[in-house]
């Protein structure tokens, strides 16, 4: 298939390269506005360069739409329409309304939308769903020092809702409330919030997401009925705690503890060669358009209740 990415900041020179070396992609041009950086990676890559994007509609067969998100919307929809399968970095869009368009027009033209929500490829979350039942409660921890970049969005469609999709594509029931918190500290933007989703079908998620910490964490631990499920996302560890059938001489049940390490992989590859399969195969990909409006939905409401608590507990004047 042609390819090509618009884009080719940080995360977008990733995703030119990937699609560089895979088999089932030909990649003929990067697009950006910011000529000196697109020449660059275009050079690096024997491919061209292009400052409009839109000189590239109706050339290429797929493409990455890893630009900043109030741009995803446009980019994304003149693509789709223009006859290319859309691979859109997430948040897919600022609103619900624009991301039900993508949708729409993904669905009219036939081409498929993806959304790039990477950690479903990380290889710890792979390895936990074979044993996953029906978790009672998930907890989950993501923490970054302070950057510029992303900080045209808030903390929850910038960093939150990486787990926010993996919380709903776990539990899989419709999120019945929302009880939020948070505050801005270095940026015009909530920097730091604190989210408790409760579920139709009784599960409870607790989610914290910070860019303003001394460390970076990304951390999710599960209960249910038969074992606690401890995942860390940045070093890919999977920890499994179940109680054994032995009991101590003091009663105390005995304590299975299986952790293994898992290699870190290549995320982003696994995402745009599946993202190719299902532009190839005309299946579902594995993050659909529809999964990334939930978990979009899902932030909005966060930072709703977060704006609202934060009116709520300004001082009055």
């Amino acid at each position: 298939m042609r390819t090509a990415v618009v884009g080719v900041g940080y995360l977008g020179r990733f995703h030119a390269q990937k699609y560089a070396t895979l088999r089932k992609s030909t990649l003929i041009a990067v697009a950006d506005p910011d000529a000196r950086a697109c020449a660059a990676v275009a050079g690096e890559l024997g491919v061209e360069a292009c400052a409009d994007y839109r000189h590239l509609i109706g050339r290429v067969d797929a493409v990455s739409v890893v630009t900043p998100t109030p741009t995803h919307h446009e980019i994304a929809k003149a693509f789709l329409e223009g006859g290319a399968h859309v691979l859109v970095e997430k948040p897919m869009t600022v609103s619900v309304a624009e991301a039900e368009s993508l949708i729409a027009a993904a669905r009219r033209a036939q081409r498929i939308l993806q959304v790039g929500h990477l950690e479903r490829f990380n290889a710890a979350v792979r390895a936990i769903q074979p044993i996953l039942t029906v978790p009672r409660f998930i907890e989950s921890a993501r923490l970054a020092p302070f950057k510029i970049r992303g900080t045209d969005v808030d903390v929850v469609l910038d960093l939150m809702i990486h787990d926010i999709d993996l919380i709903l594509s776990i539990v899989r029931s419709p999120v019945v409330s929302v009880d939020a918190i948070g505050s801005s500290v270095f940026s015009g933007e909530i920097d730091i919030a604190n989210a408790r989703l409760k579920f139709a079908n009784g599960c409870v998620a607790n989610a914290t997401a910070s860019r303003v910490s001394l460390k970076t964490e990304r951390k999710l631990r599960l209960f249910q009925d038969d074992a606690y499920l401890s995942v860390d996302l940045q070093q890919k560890v999977r920890t499994v705690i179940r109680k054994g059938s032995g009991v101590a001489v003091d009663g105390t049940p005995q304590v299975l503890i299986d952790e293994t390490n898992y290699d870190q992989g290549d995320a982003l590859r696994e995402e745009i060669e599946a993202f190719l399969d299902a532009a190839e195969s005309g299946g579902a990909p594995p993050v659909s358009g529809e999964d990334g409006l939930l978990a979009l939905r899902t932030a909005i409401s966060i930072t709703e209740q977060v704006a609202k608590t934060q009116r709520d507990v300004s001082p009055s004047k």
